[in-house]
């Protein structure tokens, strides 16, 4: 395969080749990574083959023997042992019941002769496998199955391909289960062309935790597909619902979402073909769109020509993640560390997806049409923003700063076809308002500050100010609630008024409400900065500062907490280790998520002692141990986002060491490279994009601004390597158990500080770290070297 072609398959995202030349069978970053860390202990990854940010992701969909709910929310969970397809389309790390898992090619070995959508416990059309006969790699996912059915999947950027190799003696047929996406569809259809060998179809569907609410029981995208072979067709058929048609080359009809967000059992269509077995492996090319088939054929057509082979592809995909993941490049550390390290990264760089075509279309928030505009290069989806505005974002974006600023441009368009609205979760051309607060204002405030210059500022941040003050129908509404509230600000009249979300109001939970709408405030303050809006950065980062409305100083006998409060001013009943008034974590774990006023939060703990004290019996139970998630409700989880900035808040206070300890410790124990190596979902990257700067040493711990805290390196040497400067880190004595700093030095000088500037994003330089194995309680201890924070502005 010539070089440009694979230069073709992912140069059009915005990822540029000015990265290291990986020889051919050298030991590469993407040869480093194990597609299947996460895919079970909730890390809801799944193993399939994907370029970095493609928008086909091919992989298997397994079943536990209930054909209306999918295994995982990925499709692939390692204990399921038994496949139902391999659909081209996923989402990694997502919670609830799945999404997307779109249009499953399943090769059996038997006839039809019962509607594959009655096959309520999948035990006709599925097939085990073990994971002895399974392969993943970087692009790359092959298994044979225990009927003997090899298949091996490749992914171009909107594009794919697949081989399955069937046995000799049994029939070879190949189902097109179009209905069946992971949560179901409302519609679909599917044509078989026999003459050209072609199957095309569509496939609408959405319901992203539709289960949960009536909100989000709804379609909101629509997949269009076309899929060539290299076979001839010996027979074809379809069915609709229980009715099977051999010889009918067309059906249509969706599974409905049924009374409770999950697909009705017996309902769907799809189509199966048939091959002549001894004539070899079976090909197929396939292209997606989500605006029409004639662009999906166009996809394919500029991305995969006929004369691919699937190891063409192979190497093409190898050549992209090498490309991408070489932006980081690391030495020392063991195997499985650099297994592990590389697999975040490649969890990182999977989402947000290209959702444009090869011709700039996209379909839109308002189920139009659009081409992207001006300097943009591509609309992305599937922005999952209560989870990666925190750390996920800022990595993506300081390695590709053009893809996070069509990241950026992404989001406001959609908030301009979305009437305005920026929603918190969206899924594809939809907004699902998964989750709570309003991370849209930290997210662009993280790309800005990390180098995602190249998209409309003034216009999102004059949208984000209008949603930020007036408030809207939704944001007074009840639908969806609780996980779904529908408004971008809920019980925003209430903000204005009180100065914070009360017990009773239109949020999900009325004290986490409040926390994520003051981090909003303060990235939106930072906003206002870069814009030249003096005012408005006066105004939100004093509403920055409503946070001290709902902490009450004499809430437990062990000190002050975070917690709700009525509309009259009164507090309810408080216990720390409660979750009401909270998303997904108690008091104990909301009480720390202050990332950009840790100052502030410490002073109303009394002070940096006992502030310290307390992050110490957070992090610890009662006998010392570590206690770092399922330690129950007092002490953190670091499997989930409310506690991920926790561990660096010991910067601050005077004791960089236990940040140091802390961080590693989490590092070494709850990331492996295992199936098992994700401690929770990993939601989209977020969860590994943790991973990856804690390895790297260093932490972008406040939103909206481009200071990082600091950790220890574990590896001996990393360099990131970015238009702006490469960034040099050595460790020479980095391992496993040495994780405390001694010394450290940033361009050739003397750093006593256990944070790093802005300038350190921006123009990258030279660190280097003296670390041991015992901690040195002096280094960084001076608080007048502590990180910035930022309380309300002096009037």
């Amino acid at each position: 395969m010539s070089r440009s072609f694979a230069l073709n398959l992912f140069v059009c995202a915005g990822l540029s080749l000015a990265g290291a030349a990986w020889a051919q069978g050298a030991d590469t970053p993407a040869d480093a990574i194990n597609p299947l860390i996460g895919s079970t202990n909730g890390g809801n990854t799944f193993p399939g083959a994907v370029l970095p940010f493609g928008m086909l992701q091919w992989s298997p969909e397994n079943t536990r023997g209930r054909h209306t709910h999918t295994a995982s929310p990925s499709g692939y969970e390692y204990n399921a042992t038994r496949i139902r397809g391999f659909s081209i389309t996923h989402l990694s790390g997502a919670g609830c019941a799945g999404a997307s898992g779109d249009v499953p090619f399943m090769p059996i070995t038997q006839a039809v002769t019962s509607s594959p959508s009655a096959d309520l416990k999948d035990t006709t059309y599925a097939t085990d496998f073990t994971h002895q006969n399974e392969k993943a790699k970087a692009g790359d996912y092959r298994v044979t199955l225990a009927d003997g059915v090899q298949v091996e999947l490749g992914a171009a950027m909107r594009s794919g391909m697949a081989s399955f190799t069937y046995p000799s003696g049994k029939p070879a047929n190949l189902l097109i289960r179009a209905s069946d996406s992971e949560v179901g569809s409302s519609d679909a259809d599917v044509q078989v062309d026999q003459a050209s060998g072609t199957i095309s179809g569509s496939v609408t569907s959405g319901n992203f935790c539709g289960y949960l609410a009536k909100a989000d029981q709804r379609s909101y995208y629509t997949l269009y597909y076309v899929a060539h072979f290299d076979r001839p067709f010996t027979a074809v058929g379809a069915w609709e619902n229980d009715s099977v048609k051999p010889g009918q080359t067309s059906a249509k009809g969706g599974t409905g979402y049924g009374d409770k967000g999950f697909p009705e059992p017996g309902k769907g269509s799809g189509a199966w073909v048939s091959f002549d077995p001894s004539k070899g492996p079976v090909t197929v090319r396939v292209g997606i769109s989500y605006v029409s088939l004639a662009n999906a054929k166009a996809n394919l057509d500029a991305e995969i020509p006929a004369s691919t082979t699937l190891a063409q592809l192979h190497e093409s995909a190898r050549k992209a993640w090498n490309d991408a993941l070489g932006r980081i490049a690391i030495d020392g550390g063991t195997p499985d560390q650099r297994a592990t390290f590389y697999t975040a990264l490649y969890h990182v760089l999977m989402h947000p997806n290209v959702y444009s075509d090869v011709n700039g279309e996209y379909r839109g928030f308002d189920q139009k049409t659009h081409r992207v505009e001006g300097s943009q290069k591509i609309q992305y989806a599937n922005f999952s923003g209560w989870d990666i505005y925190r750390s996920h974002l800022q990595l993506v974006t300081w390695l590709f700063p053009k893809i996070g600023s069509d990241i950026a441009q992404s989001l406001y368009n959609q908030a301009k076809q979305n009437d305005g609205e920026w929603d918190r979760w969206t899924h594809n051309s939809g907004g699902t308002h998964v989750m709570s607060g309003d991370p849209a204002v930290p997210a662009l405030a993280d790309i800005w500050v990390f180098g995602g210059h190249d998209f409309d500022l003034k216009g999102a941040y004059a949208s984000l100010v209008k949603a930020a003050t007036v408030p809207t129908v939704h944001d007074s509404s009840d639908d969806g609630c609780n996980v779904e509230c529908v408004g971008q600000r809920p019980s925003l009249d209430q903000w204005l008024k009180l100065h914070y979300i009360a017990t009773q109001s239109h949020a999900w939970a009325g004290a986490a409400e409040t926390l994520e709408d003051v981090t909003a405030d303060f990235a939106l303050s930072q906003l206002a900065a870069q814009v030249g809006d003096k005012a408005g950065e006066k105004q939100f980062l004093t509403r920055a500062g409503y946070w001290r409305n709902i902490f009450n100083p004499n809430a437990a006998p062990e000190g002050g907490y975070i917690q709700n409060r009525n509309a009259d001013g009164s507090w309810p009943a408080f216990k720390p280790e409660s979750d009401d008034g909270f998303v997904e974590g108690s008091a104990a774990v909301y009480l720390w998520m202050i990332p950009f006023d840790v100052h502030g939060l410490f002073e109303k703990l009394g002070g940096y002692p006992k502030a310290t004290a307390r992050l110490d019996r957070f992090f610890h139970d009662d006998n010392g141990k570590w206690a770092l998630t399922k330690a129950g409700p007092l002490h953190s989880e670091l499997d989930n986002e409310p506690s991920v900035a926790a561990p660096w808040l010991y910067d601050f206070a005077g004791q960089p060491y236990k940040t140091q300890e802390s961080v590693r410790i989490v590092v070494n124990s709850l990331w492996k490279n295992t199936p098992d190596g994700i401690p929770g979902n990993d939601d989209l990257g977020e969860m590994s994009s943790w991973y990856v700067w804690s390895a790297l040493g260093f932490y972008p711990e406040i939103p909206g601004r481009a200071e990082l805290v600091l950790g220890s390196p574990l590896f001996t040497k990393a360099v990131v390597h970015r238009q702006g400067g490469d960034l040099v880190v050595d460790a020479p004595q980095a391992g496993t158990d040495v994780p405390f700093v001694h010394a450290v030095t940033l361009n050739g000088k003397t750093h006593n500080k256990p944070w790093f500037p802005a300038s350190v994003i921006e123009h990258g330089g030279h660190v280097q770290f003296t670390l041991q194995s015992s901690a040195d309680t002096a280094w960084g201890s001076d608080l007048k070297n502590a990180p910035p924070s930022f309380g309300p502005p002096h009037s």
